[in-house]
């Protein structure tokens, strides 16, 4: 990487693009200025990588300029400028006395920057239900500017990333192989006897090390694996205890590729599995098959929903959350991008390249069963990002 350089995945057209697509959902929500604090936007936006979200930061999209403008600490600049397709004029940083500090807030100075360039008294919208946004920040800012209308423009971003373009897919495409490498790496270490920090240990190094022609970067959620009755509970992580014989691990992880997210489960059994979940699995299985048979442009998310509820229910198993949801570019602490969910409510149409995790677990009173697929919605159907044996492993 070099100053000066464009060191991003993509062209400036792309990011020409991206802007003009904001402007124009920007013009038709009545906003003159965007404030945009979600890290994935900051990056989708301008490029801007790097682990400074711990931190008050923005991009801020104004109406009548062309080029975004970066806004953050003082000594994240430099990667500001390393990393984005931004001049030097369009990246602001503030003080470090703002900088978890109980005299100043970043969004002060934020307000004084609007303010110079005429906004004061404009509508600007903010990322209200943002991770990255809180309630102290808005409370700065509308103290700050007690003229200008802020307006929730949640998601605003998001709902644009949610097609992605050939060149994301490419990414993903790369992920993918990523995420085939560890899969394959937690299905051949976890066994008996095995640490589960161990375990952890060796998927996260074959995570980043990623494959001979390319690395990976580190995912925005870490590798979730909850053994024995622990596979009730979709979200947990690892202990420094053994693996046991005769129970069940689900393994979650994800290949990343310059920020993009591949994501995949498989369920391994130590031992004999028993009949209950050989029964899951299969009719897991067969309600994937069902669910991609009807994943096309032109479908509605819920029609989805329904093709796994109804196989799944036919077979005695029913799942009362969502089966899927939009994937691609993120940062901690999810790599879900909150927008298209599989739900029998969710009536978003599909479209070529939208991207989901396809993730139809099963989680019972004291055990339960994923195995899921990262797909893209294609011309004419879907495909699956990962090429692995989709089944219920057991060794």
């Amino acid at each position: 990487m070099e100053f000066g350089k464009n060191n991003t995945a993509f062209g400036e057209g792309e990011f020409a693009a991206r802007i003009a697509k904001t402007k124009t959902r920007m013009e038709a929500a009545g906003l003159d200025a965007l404030i945009v604090c979600d890290p994935a936007n900051l990056n989708y936006l301008t490029g801007y990588d790097g682990w400074s979200f711990y931190t008050p930061q923005a991009v801020v999209v104004l109406q009548e300029i062309d080029k975004p403008f970066w806004f953050g600490r003082g000594q994240d600049v430099n990667g500001a400028k390393l990393t984005t397709i931004l001049p030097a004029d369009h990246i602001v940083g503030y003080s470090d006395d703002h900088v978890q500090s109980t005299a100043k807030h970043p969004m002060q100075a934020l307000a004084r920057w609007l303010q110079e360039r005429g906004q004061a008294s404009k509508r600007i919208g903010v990322e209200a239900d943002s991770y990255y946004f809180t309630a102290r920040s808005l409370e700065v800012l509308r103290r700050e500017l007690p003229n200008a209308r802020f307006e929730d423009a949640d998601l605003l971003v998001n709902w644009i990333r949610a097609v992605k373009s050939d060149a994301e897919i490419a990414l993903m495409k790369q992920a993918a192989r990523i995420t085939e490498l560890t899969m394959q790496t937690a299905i051949d270490t976890i066994d008996v006897g095995v640490r589960q920090c161990d375990a952890a240990a060796a998927i996260q190094a074959a995570n980043t090390r990623g494959t001979k022609e390319y690395g990976g970067d580190y995912p925005a959620i870490v590798p979730l694996m909850p053994t024995g009755v622990g596979t009730s509970c979709p979200h947990m992580t690892w202990l420094d205890e053994p693996f046991l014989a005769a129970t069940g691990t689900s393994i979650e992880v994800a290949g990343v590729r310059r920020r993009y997210h591949v994501p995949m489960t498989r369920t391994l059994y130590l031992g004999k599995p028993p009949e209950k979940m050989r029964h899951a699995a299969e009719v897991v299985l067969e309600g994937i098959s069902a669910a991609l048979e009807v994943a096309k442009p032109g479908a509605l998310a819920r029609d989805v929903h329904a093709a796994w509820t109804r196989t799944i229910e036919r077979h005695g198993l029913f799942k009362d959350s969502r089966c899927g949801y939009s994937i691609g570019l993120n940062y901690p602490p999810d790599w879900g991008e909150r927008t298209i969910s599989f739900r029998a409510i969710d009536e978003t149409v599909l479209e070529p390249n939208v991207t989901m995790h396809f993730m139809p677990g099963i989680w019972l009173d004291d055990w339960g069963i994923a195995i899921s697929e990262a797909i893209r919605i294609t011309a004419t159907g879907v495909e699956t990002f990962c090429n692995f044996p989709r089944r219920l492993f057991v060794k």
